[in-house]
């Protein structure tokens, strides 16, 4: 024998070797064609993903319509005969662990949960269902289930769906901070809903983290960042600071213009400096880069804010600056309808109706002619 393996290369035994001791895998076709799937979803800057293996109601010539629920996926826990699970909830799926995934903490249902990559079960109930997630993520199905690894148990309750030939997982209700999730299958849905606390603040932490690689060299985002707080309301203290560097700072090319001015103005007024405010927006309006179409922008802002008198002044200080431009009629419109006076309101609304730019300008402006020579009030 020692012969025999004597005219054998070295790396042919090793190779040998290797293979008795390690298979190498190779691509197949998922268990059961039961095809893969995942869906995404983005609430604010928070991603919300799940993967999953994707089962259908009619197998070939077995066709489960109507045994699904209670059958197939049994009522509460099952003895999977495996492993020793004898109490396991459902893989939520099929084949691998139905996986939840979350770039950031979120809620779930009302309770927190930690950013991670979650093994998702559930516990089919006819009156009550329980969400699992557990920190075990890599599991084939429920087979390996503990439920001392579970990180958050949540109830739901399902309700009646459209018919779902195929297993699928579907956002069915999206918020800025918060969306809905259901497991569609069969005639039956199983919702859970997620939310953010917190995500306008998240927006503000990520466009900080921006600011501070090769987008801060750009006013152009410094003063959109600054917007941002200044509409939400949010970390004003600081947007004022980077308000005024999109104005003035020349690291980052400050540039003096409407847009920078007038968001400066904003932010000071939100953190209660209300004549600088006042001076700042003044500033702006004279400013050689306002257009009209800026300046009108800005007056249907107040306007919404419900700052009326202050619309109004601005609305009549594109008329003087920019006379017959537009928008300034559409403006002008505006102005004597908020003051009551509907028939000078019409007679602009018809000059803006002449200068119209657009189709979709002129059919609304037709439409608000008519309300206004009715009687009627616009907004």
């Amino acid at each position: 024998m020692a012969r025999h393996l004597r005219g054998i290369p070295a790396f042919v035994l090793l190779f040998s070797a290797s293979v008795s001791v390690l298979a190498v895998g190779i691509t197949l076709p998922p268990s059961g064609d039961n095809p893969q799937a995942s869906v995404t979803q983005a609430i604010g800057p928070v991603r919300v993903r799940i993967d999953y293996s994707s089962p259908r109601v009619v197998r070939g010539s077995n066709d489960r319509h109507g045994k699904i629920w209670g059958e197939l996926v049994p009522w509460g826990m099952s003895d999977l005969q495996l492993n020793g699970c004898k109490e396991c909830p459902w893989r939520a799926g099929a084949n691998e662990n139905t996986l939840f995934v979350v770039s950031h903490a979120v809620k779930v249902q009302g309770q927190p949960l930690a950013a991670g990559t979650y093994g998702f079960h559930l516990i089919p109930g006819q009156d009550e269902w329980t969400a699992i997630f557990s920190k075990d993520n890599d599991g084939w199905g429920s087979y390996w289930y503990d439920s001392s690894h579970d990180v958050l148990r949540v109830k739901t309750k399902a309700a009646k769906s459209e018919y779902h030939e195929w297993l699928t997982y579907e956002f069915t209700e999206r918020e800025p901070a918060k969306v809905t999730v259901a497991l569609k299958w069969e005639e039956l849905a199983v919702p859970l809903t997620i939310t953010v606390d917190n995500v306008d603040q998240l927006w503000v932490d990520q466009m900080r983290s921006d600011l501070h690689g090769f987008a801060g060299f750009y006013w152009q985002n410094w003063q959109q960042a600054a917007a941002f707080c200044a509409q939400k309301k949010v970390n004003l203290p600081e947007a004022m600071k980077w308000a005024e560097r999109a104005v003035s700072d020349p690291f980052v090319g400050g540039d003096e213009n409407f847009q920078t001015l007038s968001t400066l103005a904003m932010l000071q007024e939100a953190n209660g400096l209300n004549a600088e405010a006042a001076k700042t927006f003044e500033k702006a309006l004279n400013h050689r880069s306002a257009t009209p179409i800026q300046i009108h922008l800005a007056a249907r802002q107040l306007m919404t804010a419900g700052k009326k008198e202050q619309a109004i002044r601005v609305f009549e200080f594109n008329a003087k600056r920019f006379p017959n431009e537009w928008p300034v009629h559409v403006g002008l419109m505006r102005s004597y309808a908020a003051q009551g006076d509907k028939k000078k309101a019409a007679a602009e609304a018809k000059l803006a109706l002449a200068q119209a730019p657009d189709p979709a300008n002129k059919k609304n402006l037709e439409g608000i002619v008519k309300r206004l020579e009715a009687g009627e009030n616009i907004n």
